[in-house]
């Protein structure tokens, strides 16, 4: 195939004839290269214009084959991008022509395919071959900026050629074709602030530091543009503005609006009290703007105070100490100001402002002032009434001195214990004053202008009251002590100390010792420690609590102070029985009952006790004259509850002698059973004291003896009186101190029978000293069967 383009014809033929595949020697011999075989298609690229704006279809060319006769038996048939749209060609001859207006900015070639058949047979003649239709650029666009806008800062008082900010635009034509696309930058609007490099579009400042000056223009609007053609004429053109803004720096100081203040205040501005405001201005903005006031001399040093407020950069002038009028009624003060934050580059010098302030004082009307903020007093406890106890004293402060007066706050004193006096402030006793009671006294003065009531003031007066020796030491605690039956002479059995009401400034000096009455009679020593304390000792080495239970000890204690103060304390010593190593073991219950520090619960549990037994007596006395004079219940099934007592020397659960309540109403019984021999006790017969040795308290008194009881039906009380009777009367009786019962010992008692009555029959002594190890109910035992007095000393 030939292509009809001369230009493209020429160009395959100078390869054809350069091609160095055509032969080549080898060796010194000619070899024949294989032949290159003539194509059908001679085959280029077609070229097309851009934009074509004619009336018929734009011609592009030819497509010729050599198989074509040129009789009009072969048909070209065209493929590809475009073909049979865009692109048509005539089937008889091969010429090409575009149908559209073409934008090589949207496509710039197409790729396109041709071939030739037999128009009869169909056959291709050729092999389909490929070709490119390329669209021939024309300078139809215009240069465009990636922004429409562009935003830029720098800081102000900069140098000439400082850069800015980089601007670019692109052109959509061929940069490959012609100079249609080549560009260049120009600055039609910010001179002669600016400039543009023509090349790079880099932007930059054209002018020196003192004309570049955010305080005298801060925003400048910059137009650049972009020419293709390399700027020459009939080239396109593009624009775009760009904002640029001076930052600000530090290179103004502030300065005062005013050189001379003049403010006021109240003589009654408290600490804190803003007296007034000064203000400064600075052309810079921002943290380059911040300022800050200082007071550098002036007669005002330390009244005042100046500081900066954060929201307007205002000077507020506050007050410091307290003022008054009457004795300064003006001040004059220099104040200066200056930039918080400092820049050297463009301050050489230490900027700053000064002014002066003058600050009035107005007179106010004050209430009384007190010369002391409080007053503290003293006075002896035993003051008379009407004792001046101290003074207060109050004064007006303003220039017309006017006359005060002074008076309690009763809130603060409500007993009326002190009164002043309303013309000079002397204070007085209303009361007598007891320390031990209230060692101080707090209230509150009033002052008053006389003429003017409104304008008072308050202070505080404290009255420490004087310590007299006004009390005399008594016992620390109550003392409980006691002492051995046998014990040691010099034996320390309690240590006391004492205390006292009063309050000696040297401290308290205690001395210890016996009545005068007692100090040769007594059974008990004191020992005076010489350090507030004293050890009560025995002075015997034996004392028995069936003699004397309990011994009083009258101790009499001295203080050391003026004029000297003593009492006299009893201390109550109890006799028990210990064991060997001098621990009580049993005191008396009368001893206990004497003993001044008796729980007062016991004594109520007492109480109780014998009211229910007084109620249990008047009931059963009740019953008994209800009933019948013949016995309630003669039968044998008469079951009643048994009180079974365990803590005698019976024989524990074998015991069934125990009392039957039910003998106090069968008096008949009751009597038979009398008739047996108690084993636990020695017969009546060898006695060592009369069996009717109890029977001499009666011949006074009405008691009578059982069976007389029982047959003339007489009250219960008088029964159990009589049997009471009998057994404190009997020196046999069981060697503890309770309720006795009426019964045998029965059998199998694990201790066996302590009765002395076999005694007589061993012809060897016994030993007895293993009744100490049996506690204290043994104990009269162990006394009675030969304990030796070596063993409790």
């Amino acid at each position: 195939m030939i292509w009809s383009n001369e230009a493209c014809f020429f160009f395959y033929c100078i390869v054809i004839v350069k091609n160095p595949l055509c032969a080549r020697r080898i060796n010194g011999t000619k070899e024949t290269l294989p032949k290159r075989v003539k194509r059908g298609w001679m085959w280029n690229q077609f070229s097309v214009m851009e934009e074509y704006t004619g009336t018929d279809y734009q011609y592009i060319g030819r497509l010729q084959s050599d198989k074509d006769p040129d009789n009009g038996s072969v048909k070209y048939v065209l493929s590809g991008e475009g073909a049979g749209t865009i692109f048509v060609i005539d089937e008889s001859k091969g010429f090409l022509h575009a149908t559209l207006r073409l934008d090589r900015e949207e496509k710039a070639f197409y790729k396109l395919k041709a071939t030739v058949v037999n128009k009869q047979t169909g056959l291709q003649l050729e092999p389909e071959t490929e070709f490119i239709i390329k669209l021939q650029d024309m300078n139809d666009n215009e240069p465009q900026f990636s922004q429409e806008v562009y935003t830029a800062s720098i800081p102000e008082r900069s140098d000439v050629g400082t850069p800015v900010i980089q601007v670019t635009a692109t052109d959509a034509d061929d940069s490959m074709y012609g100079i249609g696309a080549k560009l260049v930058y120009s600055i039609s609007r910010g001179h002669p602030y600016f400039s543009v490099d023509p090349t790079t579009g880099v932007i930059r400042t054209a002018l020196g530091p003192k004309d570049m000056d955010r305080e005298t223009k801060e925003h400048y609007q910059v137009v650049i543009e972009a020419k293709d053609m390399a700027g020459q004429r009939g080239g396109l053109t593009g624009t775009t503005v760009v904002n640029i803004s001076l930052t600000d720096v530090n290179d103004n100081p502030p300065v005062f609006t005013q050189s001379v203040y003049q403010l006021s205040v109240p003589e009654s501005a408290m600490f804190g009290t803003v007296v007034g405001s000064v203000q400064a201005t600075d052309r810079d903005i921002g943290r380059n703007a911040e300022m800050s006031f200082s007071i550098t001399s002036g007669d005002s040093m330390g009244i005042f105070d100046i500081s900066t407020d954060k929201n307007t950069q205002n000077g507020v002038i506050t007050v410091k100490k307290p003022l008054d009028y009457e004795k300064k009624s003006s001040y004059t003060i220099e104040i200066q100001v200056r930039n918080s934050q400092k820049d050297h580059v463009f301050m050489l010098r230490d900027s700053k402002d000064m002014a002066t302030v003058q600050i009035r004082v107005e007179d106010v009307d004050e209430p009384p002032l007190f010369s002391k903020a409080h007053y503290l007093m003293e006075v002896k406890e035993d003051a008379p009434i009407s004792t001046a106890v101290g003074s207060v004293s109050a004064t007006d402060p303003d220039q017309v001195r006017r006359v005060i007066t002074y008076s309690i706050d009763r809130r603060t004193d409500m007993d009326h214990v002190f009164s002043i006096h309303p013309g000079n402030g002397s204070v007085f006793l209303l009361k007598h004053l007891d320390r031990e009671q209230k060692a101080w006294h707090n209230f509150s003065v009033i002052a008053k202008e006389f003429r003017h009531p409104h304008q008072s003031s308050h202070t505080l007066v404290y009255v420490r009251l004087l310590d007299i020796n006004d009390n005399a030491p008594t016992f620390a605690t109550d003392y409980e002590t006691f002492v051995c039956e046998r014990t040691k002479v010099g034996q320390l059995i309690q240590t006391i100390r004492a205390v006292d009401a009063d309050a000696p400034s040297a401290g308290h000096s205690f001395y210890f010792s016996l009545a005068p009455d007692e100090a040769n009679t007594s059974n008990f020593t004191i020992r005076d420690n010489a350090d507030n304390t004293a050890g009560i000792l025995t002075r015997r080495s034996s004392y028995s609590r069936f003699q004397q239970s309990v011994h009083l000890v009258p101790v009499v204690i001295t203080d050391g102070d003026y004029p000297i103060q003593s009492s006299t304390s009893t201390l109550t010593v109890r006799v028990c029985a210990c064991d060997h190593k001098g621990n009580m073991e049993l005191c008396n219950v009368e001893a206990m009952s004497d003993s001044p520090g008796i729980i007062t619960g016991a004594l109520v549990s007492v109480l109780l006790c014998l009211l229910i037994l007084l109620i249990v007596v008047i009931f059963f006395t009740t019953l008994k004259r209800r009933r019948k004079q013949e016995p309630l219940i003669d039968s044998k099934e008469d079951v009643r509850d048994n009180v079974v007592s365990y803590n005698d020397e019976g024989g524990g659960e074998e015991d069934t002698q125990a009392f039957d309540i039910g003998a106090l109403y069968h008096p008949a019984p009751a009597l038979e059973e009398s008739v047996k021999q108690r084993r636990d006790i020695i017969p009546y017969d060898t006695l060592l004291y009369p069996s009717n040795l109890w029977q001499a308290p009666m011949t006074s008194g009405p008691v009578v003896s059982a069976a007389v009881t029982s047959s003339n039906n007489e009250d219960v009380w008088e029964f159990i009186n009589q049997k009471v009777l009998e057994n404190d009367c009997n020196p046999t009786g069981p060697p503890y101190d309770s309720l006795a019962t009426y019964a045998y010992e029965g059998c199998g008692s694990v201790v066996e029978s302590l009765s002395s009555l076999g005694s007589a029959l061993s012809e060897t002594e016994q030993e007895y000293h293993y009744l100490h190890e049996w506690g204290p109910r043994f104990r009269k035992l162990a006394d009675m069967y030969g304990a030796a007095d070596n063993d409790f000393s």
